[in-house]
């Protein structure tokens, strides 16, 4: 028997930016779907960076999204608005959305849902979509990342680098991390990563040099950005990429380009919440063919530091901008 969803829901709104206190839980409606939406039930939504710059008043929702903050989520399939597909009452799955995973019901656009990869609980799912789609996008379809290659990423034990790291190792790259302190340095090598570097007491720049004798690495993933620009074009190979998603310590700099033609590189980025429905459709398409095999095999797995109830979303956050983490941060509802 088909139970219809109740009229109101708990939701975690941001009243006013600031720091983690800024996150209130609210009694909201719950939305409807329209066509080609689903509305989930949500079991659990992962927490990301981009969530925090939101709740700081640093990063507004795209035009027509929801408010509540939340970029991935996991649950159930509560409603339909038709023209979703194959999607039924009840199918479990995880998606990508705009906002509004911190709540108890979500809509979810259909093309950006997947099936929760098997062997996998609806808190795991949770932590897949937004590190997944960003790291195919970025270093697989922008960067160009092939087997064969080398790869470098920086904050390797966030939940994109942990994310970067399997994906990378497991389809044939020979991987480089950065992190801080033995323990994260430790976590990124049993992910797969041939070389991490502790940027607290080591130059990446000289130590990717070294292990690639000299030549530098072909693909860079970087969210840190600030002198990170210049020091990451030094140990770039020829034909070299640099893909940038965020910029941990700013995105203005001087920044000498000579290197640039020299060595035929290239610098490019990308931002994945403005992008269209069909276009994140495609990037759930690439990863359902070519990433949920891996994940179903045991190759590649989300990496889930603790879990927080969905009211602890304040909690959540501190813990996020402490970075005391490796992987992910996941409430449950």
């Amino acid at each position: 028997m088909t139970v219809a969803p109740p009229a109101e829901m708990t939701a975690i709104a941001i009243p006013t930016p600031g720091g983690p206190e800024a996150l209130v839980p609210q009694r909201r409606a719950v939305p409807k779907p329209g066509p080609g939406e689903l509305l989930v039930k949500v079991a659990a939504a992962g927490i990301n960076r981009p969530d925090v710059l939101q709740r700081q008043g640093n990063y507004a929702p795209p035009p027509g999204a929801t408010d509540i903050p939340g970029l991935e989520v996991a649950g159930e399939v509560a409603a339909s608005g038709g023209e979703t597909g194959a999607w039924r009452i009840g199918d479990k799955l995880c998606a990508l959305v705009a906002g509004g995973g911190y709540a108890e019901y979500c809509l979810v656009p259909a093309p950006q849902a997947l099936p929760v990869p098997r062997g996998l609980d609806l808190i795991q799912a949770a932590a897949l979509p937004e590190t997944f789609f960003t790291v195919w996008t970025n270093v697989f379809e922008r960067g160009a990342l092939k087997a064969g290659e080398s790869f470098l990423v920086h904050g390797g034990t966030s939940g994109i680098g942990t994310t970067a790291i399997q994906l990378a190792a497991q389809l044939g790259a020979r991987v480089f991390a950065t992190a801080g302190g033995p323990d994260k340095v430790a976590a990124c090598r049993s992910l797969g990563a041939e070389r991490a570097i502790d940027y607290r007491s080591e130059d990446f720049v000289t130590a990717v040099l070294d292990a690639t004798g000299g030549k530098g690495v072909d693909v860079i993933l970087d969210m840190v950005g600030g002198d990170y620009f210049a020091r990451n074009m030094k140990c770039l190979a020829l034909e070299g990429r640099i893909v940038q998603i965020a910029f941990l310590k700013g995105s203005k700099v001087e920044l000498d380009l000579a290197p640039l033609m020299v060595k035929r590189q290239t610098l490019t980025g990308s931002t994945l919440r403005p992008r269209s429905v069909a276009e994140k459709g495609a990037i759930a398409k690439a990863l359902k063919d070519r990433v949920w095999p891996l994940i179903e095999a045991g190759r590649v797995q989300p990496v889930i530091h603790k879990t927080f109830p969905l009211a602890q979303a304040a909690a959540a956050h501190r813990l996020m901008e402490s970075s005391a983490h490796i992987g992910k941060i996941v409430l449950t509802v």
